[in-house]
C-alpha cells in the first residue's frame, strides 16, 4: 500500500486519539482536506465543540487544508460570537425579546468572514483562531497563541495576540516552495518523496 488510507477514522492502530478529520467532523460548514489530523487528550469529538458560535443561520465557514496537525483542545471563534461595538451598548437585547426584540431593527452583528487555513500548518496545543483569520499554507501557531489577524505563509507566531516570531526558511525557499504545492500531489509522488519532504533542501525534491 502507498501510504495510509485518506479515508480512515483512526490511521494509527490501536489508538482512537488521533483522527484523519475529515472522516470525523459532521458539520457541511466545516470542510477539512484530506491527510489533515486532530490530535484530542480525550476524544476527537471535542473537534466540533470547539468551533464556539459557529450557528447555521450565520452561514460562515470553517476551511482548514491537506495535511495540517492540530492539537487538542485547539479554539475556533466564529462570527456567532460578535456583539454590536458601535452602539451604546453591547447587549444582544434582541434575543431576549419581551419587548426587547425590535432592537437590532435596522442593524446587524459584524461579520468578519470564514476562518481559512492553508495546507501543512501546525496548530499548537490549546492556541485559538479568531473569526475571519486566514493562516498561510506551511505556518506554525504555537501553544497557547490567539491569533486574531491573517499569518503569513511559512512563518511562526506566538502569543496574546500572535505576532510573528520568525519565517521558516528564506523568501525565496518559501516562494519555490508555494509554487510547488506538493500537498496537492498525488500519493504515489509524495511517497515517492517522503523523506525529501522531511529533510530541508528543496533541490532534492524528485519530479
Amino acid at each position: 500500500m502507498i501510504g495510509p488510507d485518506k479515508d480512515a477514522k483512526f490511521p494509527l492502530e490501536n489508538y482512537d486519539r488521533l483522527c484523519f478529520l475529515k472522516n470525523v467532523v459532521k458539520n457541511p460548514n466545516i470542510i477539512i482536506g484530506d491527510y489533515t489530523y486532530y490530535d484530542d487528550f480525550e476524544n476527537v469529538e471535542n473537534f466540533e465543540k470547539n468551533v464556539k458560535y459557529h450557528f447555521d443561520f450565520v452561514r460562515d465557514k470553517l476551511k482548514i487544508g491537506k495535511f495540517c496537525m492540530i492539537a487538542s483542545d485547539v479554539k475556533f471563534i466564529m462570527n456567532g460570537a460578535n456583539h454590536l461595538t458601535d452602539s451604546l451598548s453591547t447587549y444582544p437585547f434582541a434575543i431576549f425579546g419581551k419587548g426587547w426584540e425590535h432592537a437590532m431593527a435596522g442593524k446587524s452583528y459584524t461579520k468578519k468572514g470564514d476562518i481559512n487555513i492553508g495546507n501543512d500548518v501546525w496548530i499548537g496545543y490549546n492556541a485559538t483562531i479568531m473569526a475571519g483569520v486566514t493562516i498561510g499554507d506551511g505556518a506554525i501557531i504555537a501553544t497557547n497563541s490567539t491569533v486574531i489577524k491573517d499569518v503569513e505563509p511559512y512563518s511562526i507566531v506566538g502569543g496574546n495576540p500572535a505576532t510573528e516570531i520568525k519565517k521558516r526558511f528564506s523568501e525565496n525557499k518559501i516562494a519555490k516552495l508555494l509554487e510547488l504545492k506538493w500537498w496537492d500531489w498525488d500519493v504515489e509522488k509524495i511517497t515517492k518523496n517522503i523523506r525529501n519532504l522531511s529533510d530541508n533542501e528543496i533541490e532534492k525534491i524528485i519530479e
